[in-house]
C-alpha cells in the first residue's frame, strides 16, 4: 500500500498535488510520502517481532535512499541502519539513530572508515575476507579496543533475480565461502581486538520467491550450530535484505512481509541467536515517484517516442538493471496509447520502456515513475552538465524541499586548477 491516489482526476501525494509540487519545485523532482514509509517500517518490524532470541532489530540499508530527512523519519519509526561507507554512517548518526543500532556492511571498508565506526560505535562489522579482518584487528589494536565483528558467509544461492542484484552465488564477491567459515573464524579469533559474536548473509535484491531466502537461511543455521560446536559464541544471526517490492500490474508479485516473517521464525526457532535484518527497497521503495514532465512527443516508426525533462542520470535503474517502473499520467485522460518513454541524455540507454501502454499524454503535460523511493536520487549523476533532481518529502497536506536542484556547475570541479 502507498499513499498515492487521485483527488479530483489529479494524483496526490497523501494530502499535496503533484501538481502543485510541480509548479514549485520544477522538475523532475522526486517525491517521497511520510506515510507509505512510516507504514512500510510498521509492517515490517511487526512481521518480524518475537524472532529469534531478544529484540529483532530491522536495520535500513541507507544506500536505498540516503536522504538526511528520509533517515530521521525511519530513525524515529524505530529502525536502525545498515551502512556501508563512513558517509552512509554518518548520515545514520546525524539522523538521530544510535550507534547501537547500525550495522558496517560492504566488501571495501577501509582502515580509515574502520577507525571512525569503532571510534563512533556500532553493533558490529560485518567482514566479508580474512584480509578485511587483519584490517578491523589492526585499527582495534591501535584504539585498545574491542571491535565487534560478524562475518558475511556466500552460501552459492542465487536468488533468482537479475543478475547485477544477485549477490549469494560463488561467482559474486561478496563474503566468506560457507564451507571456509571454520577456518575463518579460527583464525580471527586468534587476531586481537577481534569480538567475533556474528554471522550475516544476503543473497540479493527484489527477490520474488521465499524459497530461495529459506534456503540461504537453512545453510546459515547449520553453519552457527557447527560454529558453535567449535567453540564460537555465536550470538547474532544478520539474515539481509533483498525481499521485493509490488510493482502493479502484470508485474511478479512478492511475498508479503507476514509471509517472510512466518518462514524466518519457522527457520531460525531453534537458533537461539539475536536476529538482524537489512530491507532497504522494502521501506521507501514505493514511498517515492519521481515527478517529471514531458518535454514533446515525437513520431516513430512503431510508437511515438515520448521525451521526458527526467534522463538516465536521474533514474538509472532501468538502463543499469533493465528495472521495470510503472508509468502513470499525473493527470490521467482515460486514452491509453503505446509509447516508447525516452529522457534528454545522448544515449540510447536513456529508455526507461519501449512500447508501453499508458495514458495519452501531450507535451506540457506531468508523468510519474513510481516505486522510485529507492535506488533513485542515490544513483543519480550530472551527467551531460544536468542539474541533480530536487527531492520533496510530503507529510500529511504539507511538504518541504529536503535536496534543492543542483546545478552542475556546482558538480564542475574548482574554478581555477593548482598544478602540483
Amino acid at each position: 500500500m502507498d499513499h498515492f491516489h487521485l483527488v479530483d482526476r489529479a494524483l496526490h501525494c497523501e494530502g499535496v498535488s503533484l501538481e502543485a509540487i510541480a509548479a514549485a519545485a520544477g522538475t523532475p523532482t522526486y517525491v517521497y510520502s511520510s506515510a507509505t514509509m512510516d507504514r512500510h517500517a510498521a509492517v515490517m518490524q511487526q512481521a518480524v517481532a518475537g524472532a529469534g532470541s531478544g529484540e529483532p532489530l530491522v536495520a535500513y540499508a541507507v544506500k536505498a535512499n540516503p536522504n538526511a530527512h528520509v533517515l530521521a523519519r525511519l530513525g524515529k519509526a524505530g529502525l536502525g541502519a545498515d551502512v556501508v561507507s563512513i558517509g552512509e554512517y554518518r548520515r545514520a548518526r546525524a539522523a538521530g539513530i544510535a550507534p547501537e543500532r547500525i550495522v558496517f556492511s560492504g566488501v571495501g571498508k577501509t582502515a580509515e572508515e574502520m577507525a571512525e565506526a569503532l571510534a563512533g560505535g556500532l553493533l558490529q562489522f560485518n567482514v566479508e575476507s580474512m584480509e578485511e579482518a587483519r584490517t578491523l584487528s589492526a585499527v582495534a589494536a591501535e584504539q585498545g579496543r574491542a571491535a565487534p565483528m560478524g562475518f558475511r558467509i556466500n552460501p552459492d544461492v542465487s536468488a533468482g533475480t537479475h543478475a547485477k542484484i544477485t549477490t549469494g552465488t560463488a561467482d559474486n564477491k561478496f563474503g566468506i565461502a560457507a564451507g571456509d567459515a571454520l577456518t575463518f573464524t579460527r583464525e580471527a579469533a586468534s587476531l586481537p581486538g577481534l569480538a567475533v559474536h556474528g554471522v550475516t548473509v544476503h543473497i540479493g535484491s527484489q527477490l520474488v520467491s521465499l524459497e530461495p531466502l529459506e534456503q540461504a537461511f537453512r545453510r546459515l543455521g547449520e553453519l552457527i550450530a557447527a560454529l558453535r560446536e567449535d567453540g564460537c559464541d555465536i550470538r547474532i544471526a544478520d539474515l539481509g535484505g533483498g525481499l521485493g517490492v509490488p510493482h502493479g500490474p502484470g508485474q511478479p508479485e512478492p511475498p508479503s512481509p507476514e509471509a517472510y516473517g512466518h518462514m524466518v521464525r519457522r527457520v531460525t526457532a531453534d537458533w537461539n541467536t539475536r536476529l538482524l535484518f537489512e530491507p532497504g527497497r522494502l521501506i521507501v521503495g514505493n514511498a517515492g515517484v519521481l515527478l517529471t514532465r514531458v518535454v514533446r512527443v515525437k513520431p516513430g516508426v512503431r510508437a511515438p517516442w515520448l521525451i521526458v525533462d527526467a534522463g538516465m542520470n536521474d533514474l538509472m535503474r532501468p538502463a543499469l538493471y533493465d528495472a521495470y517502473h510503472r508509468i502513470e499520467a499525473v493527470r490521467p485522460s482515460g486514452v491509453s496509447q503505446v509509447v516508447n518513454v525516452v529522457g534528454p541524455v545522448c544515449e540510447t540507454g536513456d529508455t526507461f520502456t519501449m512500447d508501453r501502454e499508458m495514458d495519452r499524454v501531450e507535451a506540457g503535460d506531468l508523468i510519474v515513475f513510481r516505486t522510485a523511493g529507492a535506488y533513485g536520487a542515490t544513483l543519480s549523476s550530472g551527467y551531460n552538465s544536468r542539474p541533480l533532481a530536487a527531492e520533496v518529502l510530503v507529510d500529511g497536506d504539507r511538504w518541504a524541499l529536503i535536496r534543492r536542484r543542483v546545478d552542475p556547475d556546482a558538480l564542475a570541479g574548482v574554478e581555477t586548477a593548482e598544478w602540483q
